[in-house]
């Protein structure tokens, strides 16, 4: 009889860690050490975060291949790889791996770990190393619960697409201003800013309520209800809708600042079209090196996407 582990495949995603980057950059371990504690870093700290990543995947190397075929994949070689459609991908945390992991996914569900949960607080990150060997077989048996996870879209009339699992970023890649058309039903306006934040529900607590902060504080702590529960609690990692906030909107005669807010839905899209010669970018989750770039006369449409992430809990 043929064993069944051999026919489960399974995608190990992991990152370097912070130890990892230093010695790639300086080649050594003792001139990553040199340039560290010249930059008031306790170096201290890289050593026993690498170790316990380390330990963490070596436990977990160790589980998932008694249970399938295995195969680890380095966050770098995410958006070149092609994941089997029935496999199971295991993201060996941060939770900024999990998000990223999720936007080259069709279907397959995640099961996230949490290497260090004395260092991470871990939103997305549910399970701990230890729990795999009990939480595989209920997985097998489809007994687990699985959360899903809107997703947002960027579109540009090239035909290029990105997606947002948190937010997007859309604007100059340096401090100077963003200029811009924004639309959006019948409403429509030309704008400077330091550029449009649009977010995901899973995203909602993260970069968008930090901007509602500060809007809030500029204008003496008055948010509306909506503002203050949207700042205060966010909204439904599935909710079919995204929130735009346009950033330092600056009034002139030649930019208008009335259409700043709002909210995205799949009758609603946001339009933007570029007027940067250069320097223009829309990236996602934070990760500009994978952005795309965004010059005069491009148009993006901004809209939620079909594809939607799925998270084991």
């Amino acid at each position: 009889m043929r064993d069944q582990a051999q026919d489960r495949k399974i995608v190990l995603v992991t990152r370097r860690t912070r130890l990892q980057e230093l010695v790639a950059r300086y080649n050594t371990v003792e001139q990553a050490r040199f340039q560290a504690e010249h930059l008031g870093m306790d170096f201290e700290d890289f050593l026993l975060e690498d170790a316990t990543y380390r330990a963490a995947v070596a436990s977990v190397e160790r589980t998932l291949r008694a249970h399938g075929r295995l195969q680890p994949l380095d966050r770098g070689f995410l958006p070149n790889f092609l994941f089997p459609p029935d496999c199971t991908v295991v993201v060996l945390g941060q939770d900024g791996l999990v998000a990223n992991t999720l936007k080259y996914l069709d279907a397959q569900p995640v099961i996230a770990i949490n290497p260090d949960p004395a260092r991470f607080d871990g939103v997305l990150l549910p399970f701990a190393p230890e729990t795999l060997p009990t939480l595989l077989p209920d997985v097998w048996r489809g007994q687990r619960p699985i959360r899903e996870i809107s997703m947002a879209r960027a579109r540009l009339t090239d035909g290029q697409e990105l997606l947002a699992v948190n937010d997007f970023f859309i604007g100059a890649r340096s401090h100077v201003s963003a200029r811009y058309e924004l639309a959006q039903g019948d409403r429509h306006e030309r704008q400077s800013s330091s550029g449009v934040i649009v977010s995901t529900g899973l995203g909602s607590t993260g970069w968008l309520r930090s901007v509602l902060t500060g809007a809030t504080a500029v204008a003496g702590g008055r948010p509306s209800k909506h503002t203050q529960a949207l700042r205060e609690h966010g909204f439904a990692w599935d909710a079919r809708q995204l929130v735009f906030s346009v950033r330092e909107p600056f009034p002139s005669r030649w930019s208008q600042a009335a259409l700043v807010f709002g909210e995205i839905d799949p009758a609603t899209p946001l339009r933007i079209r570029s007027l940067m010669p250069d320097g223009g970018v829309i990236f996602s989750d934070g990760i500009e090196s994978d952005g795309l770039e965004f010059r005069s006369g491009m148009e993006a449409t901004i809209d939620l996407a079909d594809k939607r992430g799925r998270l084991l809990q």
